[in-house]
């Protein structure tokens, strides 16, 4: 069985008999300590492996897979999450950009409210990429409807006599 599907068995036992807060609260205790050490050291990608990173913050090879697999999306060579074994060599080089934003997408204000991302990018910059964040969640329809267009629903009637009512 892969080190991905015993992470995913491993979060569905551990709600199911401890609950879903239980489960979050532990997560993001240890997600909270690896990123803070990450982001403190920017400036250069760590090379590490599975085994290491549980031995160090104190958890299990499982935690720390749900963990790469949430900042997978987030590094500059995304890793097949499948194939990883304790013992794989990782390289965590973050595109720290897109990680800031997966971190707003994710609503994971614990983590994006990091001090250490302030050795990273500026105020105005953390603004600018909420802002896009945001744009990325609105619809805007381009196209308006004329009221004496033709229905967009295919009748043949025009739109003000249709659906426009």
């Amino acid at each position: 069985m892969s080190l991905y599907k015993q992470w995913t068995d491993m979060v569905v036992n551990y709600v199911r008999t401890r609950g879903e807060e239980a489960f979050w609260e532990e997560y993001s205790s240890i997600e909270t300590k690896i990123y803070t050490e990450l982001l403190a050291s920017h400036k250069s990608a760590v090379k590490t492996n599975i085994k290491a990173l549980a031995d160090k913050y104190e958890t299990t090879s499982e935690f720390v897979m749900g963990f790469i697999d949430g900042v997978n999306d987030s590094l500059v060579n995304p890793m097949d999450l499948e194939a990883l074994t304790e013992e794989s060599e990782l390289e965590l080089a973050l595109d720290f950009e897109k990680l800031y934003f997966n971190m707003l997408d994710a609503k994971a204000e614990y983590l994006y409210e990091l001090p250490q991302w302030d050795g990273i990018f500026s105020a105005e910059k953390r603004k600018e990429i909420q802002k896009q964040w945001r744009a990325s969640k609105t619809v805007v329809n381009e196209e308006k409807i004329g009221r004496n267009d033709p229905c967009t629903c295919g009748s043949g009637k025009k739109y003000k006599k249709c659906c426009g009512k």
